[in-house]
């Protein structure tokens, strides 16, 4: 992988791949760049793809304070490795960062967010000591405990669907990359709908959800739709906080190439 630092000094690694105009790919929770293996090469045929692993994720470094801030400047730094501007796509808690570089100015040319982690009313918020149990839970290194808690009383998924999550193949990358939980629920602050921020960003904006999501998932990409002078929402065939990859990859193109 290709390497850059951020403004902290540390490294953040990324793959680039195909040729035309530049899209960065930044994802959620527990994962790194390898969740768009299958995406990519869709992309790549149409655009110069980006995808990075998020710091305290695969191969890029880490600090030993986190801030949002710092999530901020890594996605600048790829930009910037881009050619300056980039349109951006972020799915799940990456869609929350993105909006909040966006927010901060950084130079998004296109913004594509699948799933945004925000409750509307009516949906109950994780609980407010969640970040507090989870670093108590990370303090004595149980990770399983910790990716379950994430899935669980934060995400809100049953105990039966967390047990699913546990015999995957996936489960060993969850617990691996643990550590990185509170950098998410940091990004996504109170779970609020940034209403007022969202009215005066006038970035060309597609939000995106599957038609087998969950609910709050499928109000939280409306509500945040509806708050965008220049956005849109659009449902696509897939599974929950999915959507199909094939559909996603002609979505994105189109979106991106515009």
């Amino acid at each position: 992988m290709r390497k850059v630092v951020s403004r902290d000094g540390t490294t953040i690694a990324y793959d680039r791949s195909g040729e035309g105009p530049p899209l960065v790919l930044l994802n959620g929770a527990f994962r790194d760049h390898t969740i768009f293996d299958e995406l990519v090469p869709e992309l790549a045929r149409h655009c110069t793809v980006y995808a990075y692993d998020r710091r305290g994720r695969g191969q890029s470094g880490d600090a030993p304070e986190y801030a949002v801030e710092r999530e901020i400047e890594d996605l600048w730094a790829v930009i910037e490795e881009a050619g300056g501007s980039a349109a951006v796509f972020a799915g799940s808690t990456g869609a929350n960062a993105a909006l909040r570089a966006a927010f901060a100015g950084a130079p998004i040319t296109r913004l594509a967010l699948h799933e945004p982690f925000f409750r509307v009313e009516g949906f109950p918020k994780p609980p407010s000591n969640s970040a507090q149990t989870l670093r108590v839970i990370l303090e004595g290194d149980r990770r399983d405990e910790a990716a379950e808690y994430f899935l669980g009383p934060v995400l809100g998924l049953t105990p039966d669907a967390v047990a699913q999550w546990r015999r995957s193949p996936i489960w060993a990358m969850n617990e691996a990359n643990a550590h990185t939980l509170l950098y998410d629920i940091e990004i996504c602050g109170d779970f609020t709908v940034p209403a007022g921020q969202l009215a005066g960003f006038r970035t060309q904006t597609l939000v995106l959800n599957s038609d087998s999501t969950s609910d709050w998932l499928r109000a939280a990409a409306a509500a945040t739709a509806a708050a965008l002078p220049n956005g849109r929402g659009l449902e696509l065939p897939g599974s929950w906080h999915r959507i199909d990859m094939d559909v996603l990859g002609r979505t994105l193109v189109e979106f991106a190439t515009a």
